[in-house]
C-alpha cells in the first residue's frame, strides 16, 4: 500500500493571487507582541505580502542541518532567521519608542504616509 502524499496545491493560472495590504515595510523596527519572542524588538528585514509574513532580524531564529552540495557549498548546522506571521508584531513609534497602531493620510500633494495612532506622528517608510 501506498503511503499518502500530501502535495501543495498549486494556483491556477484563472486564479487571482492575492498580496495583502501591510502597513509594515522593509526596515521598519518592530515588537514582538505575541507568541515565544514576546516582547523582543528588531528590524524587518523581508516582507512577502502573498503570504503575510516577515522576517525580523535576530528574531525566531532556527536551526537546519543542511548536507553540502558541492566543493564551494557550506555544510553543517546553519542557523537563520525564519518568517513568521505579521500579525505577531506591531511597529514602534517613532517619537516614543512604544509600540502604535498605524493609520494612512493622504497629503494636498497625493502621497501617502503612515501616521502613528499613538503619537499622531509620521512614520517614515523603513525607519
Amino acid at each position: 500500500m501506498k503511503p499518502l502524499v500530501y502535495k501543495k496545491r498549486r494556483r491556477k493560472k484563472s486564479e487571482p493571487v492575492y498580496r495583502h495590504k501591510m502597513r509594515i515595510t522593509k526596515g521598519d523596527q518592530v515588537r514582538v507582541i505575541t507568541g515565544d519572542h514576546k516582547g523582543q524588538e528588531g528590524r524587518v528585514l523581508r516582507v512577502d505580502r502573498k503570504q503575510r509574513r516577515l522576517v525580523v532580524e535576530g528574531i525566531n531564529i532556527v536551526k537546519r542541518h543542511k548536507q553540502k552540495t558541492g566543493p564551494d557549498a557550506e555544510g553543517g548546522i546553519i542557523e537563520f532567521e525564519a518568517p513568521f506571521d505579521a500579525s505577531n508584531v506591531m511597529l514602534l513609534d517613532p517619537k516614543s519608542g512604544e509600540p502604535t497602531r498605524v493609520r494612512r493620510q493622504k497629503d494636498k500633494d497625493g502621497t501617502i504616509e503612515r501616521i502613528s495612532v499613538k503619537s499622531g506622528q509620521s512614520i517614515p517608510r523603513g525607519g
